[in-house]
């Protein structure tokens, strides 16, 4: 089941678990923040957009009664760790995996049928730092093959009228991400940033959005995830144990 320098990660929802490359792109704590933040009720739908290695739909269907999770990733390397992860979590059933470009989303699944998306895409602008255009990290973390247009105009297209829009980010790309949201008729209804500390400005924002939805926004208090002594803090603590 394992390959080269790969290894299986513990979830610590169902016994599942996930595999992942010791020399590729890991999951981190922004995605498990994200699988806290979307909010997915009983029956409904759901696409993850920008899967990797499948951590969001495995998560969101321990922690959810949503009743089909979809997901697609354009690297193959990343989408077949997330198929094995589907399969060693006996998970065949509820989740499917496809490798492909966002952009082409309406090839692999009818349009306007998902209830819910959820997206942790890559945060870095392409005029941003050194960037190996070959690597997997750097496709997972540059604007290289998907950009937030990319994101809006896919989820405009896959959600239903009313349908939500779920991501993480970068708070310094914010003005970028709603200017990129309403082009696509896409209001942001839900915001949290995040911090790393009590004393510390925000890194991260997760978002949530509406299709169609009405002008907005609600601004939740930040999230802080690590306390003075380094341990989460007990919301982050509950996100990833219970």
């Amino acid at each position: 089941m394992l390959l080269e320098n790969e290894r299986l990660d513990e979830l610590h929802r169902n016994g599942y678990k996930i595999i992942q490359n010791s020399n590729g792109f890991c999951f981190g704590i922004d995605a498990v923040l994200l699988s806290g933040f979307a909010k997915v009720k009983k029956g409904e739908i759901v696409l993850d957009l920008c899967t990797g290695t499948g951590i969001i739909p495995i998560l969101l269907e321990a922690k959810t009664n949503g009743s089909h999770f979809s997901a697609i990733e354009i690297q193959e390397q990343s989408a077949d760790m997330a198929r094995r992860s589907v399969e060693l979590n006996n998970l065949s059933d509820k989740i499917n995996v496809i490798t492909g470009d966002i952009k082409d989303c309406t090839k692999y699944f009818k349009a306007s049928s998902f209830n819910v998306i959820t997206c942790n895409p890559p945060y870095m602008a392409n005029n941003v730092g050194y960037i190996n255009e070959n690597s997997p990290k750097a496709i997972a973390r540059h604007e290289l093959l998907c950009n937030i247009d990319d994101v809006f105009s896919t989820s405009n297209k896959m959600l239903k009228y009313g349908g939500r829009l779920y991501m993480v980010h970068r708070s310094e790309r914010l003005a970028d991400i709603f200017c990129s949201a309403r082009k696509y008729h896409i209001e942001p209804k839900t915001m949290r940033l995040i911090s790393p500390h009590y004393n510390k400005g925000s890194e991260l924002v997760l978002l949530e959005f509406t299709k169609g939805g009405k002008a907005g926004l609600n601004v939740l208090p930040n999230l802080v995830i690590y306390k003075t002594n380094g341990t989460y803090t007990d919301e982050v603590y509950d996100i990833y144990y219970n």
